[in-house]
């Protein structure tokens, strides 16, 4: 039983929100450490076909938690970044199934990064990236120096770095930093409706398009090119590809299984 999260897995969509609103949702070494185990247990759950990462209350997550990070018999800077947001962010790029992010207030910090290192956004109307570490003397961590520049050019990403800006939902939406925005009241609903339908989609493919983009960043055109192909053998071989073809063919809706 976790304190600081909570999750759900209903018609094979895992919902897991960051549970310290009155932090607002700010990491501390329990929350991480709990979102780490919930991840990796959804890595080997045939049933979790599809994520949503959300927060509770006002806040998605605004961060580290500052008293903690500054505690001089707490676990240190060096440990949180390898032990706390290294593998938060290479457990969401590294397991091959669809996460959504539900931003649904501030993304400060590394909680920007987080929700950025995610394979959807949406974000509420009121909700906002915050690129902070600026602010308090520190560079962009949880993957923020690599996604960011990517997903936005590198003039933008430095700008936003170096100020520490706050980007709206709306801004966010203009650079691509978030697929839609939808009102408050309804972001997790239609987050969930979204999510439902993805998990109805043939998974394991998915999974095999998310290792090909994690490639993609550094890989030449060729090499890219030839993982393609051998990629494209394996999901050939799939269940769903079968039943893909199958139903084209008979004239009706796949019933894909994510296998």
């Amino acid at each position: 039983m976790h304190k600081y999260i909570t999750s759900e897995l209903k018609q094979n969509v895992l919902t897991i929100k960051l549970n310290r609103p009155e932090k607002f949702n700010s990491f501390n070494r329990a929350m991480a450490l709990e979102l780490i185990s919930e991840l990796e247990s959804a890595k080997n759950n045939k049933d979790t076909r599809c994520i949503v990462l959300t927060g509770e209350g006002k806040a998605f997550c605004a961060g580290q938690d500052l008293s903690e990070a500054i505690d001089p018999s707490g676990v240190g800077i060096e440990r949180i970044i390898k032990e706390h947001y290294n593998p938060i962010v290479l457990a969401i790029r590294e397991i091959e199934k669809p996460v959504i992010a539900a931003v649904n207030g501030v993304a400060a910090g590394a909680g920007a990064n987080i929700a950025l290192a995610c394979d959807i956004v949406f974000m509420a109307k009121s909700a906002s990236f915050i690129q902070a570490f600026s602010k308090i003397g520190l560079i962009p961590d949880s993957g923020g120096t690599y996604t960011l520049p990517r997903a936005i050019g590198f003039n933008l990403a430095s700008a936003l770095m170096i100020t520490g800006d706050k980007v709206t939902a709306e801004e966010a939406h203009h650079y691509g930093l978030a697929y839609k925005v939808f009102d408050d009241n309804s972001l997790l609903e239609q987050a969930l409706v979204n999510a439902r339908h993805i998990a109805t989609l043939p998974t394991k493919a998915i999974g095999l398009t998310k290792r090909l983009l994690n490639k993609s960043a550094n890989n030449s055109l060729e090499q890219q090119l030839i993982l393609e192909c051998n990629t494209q053998i394996e999901a050939a071989n799939t269940y769903d590809h079968k039943e893909g073809v199958n139903a084209f063919l008979e004239k009706r809706h796949p019933n894909f299984k994510g296998e």
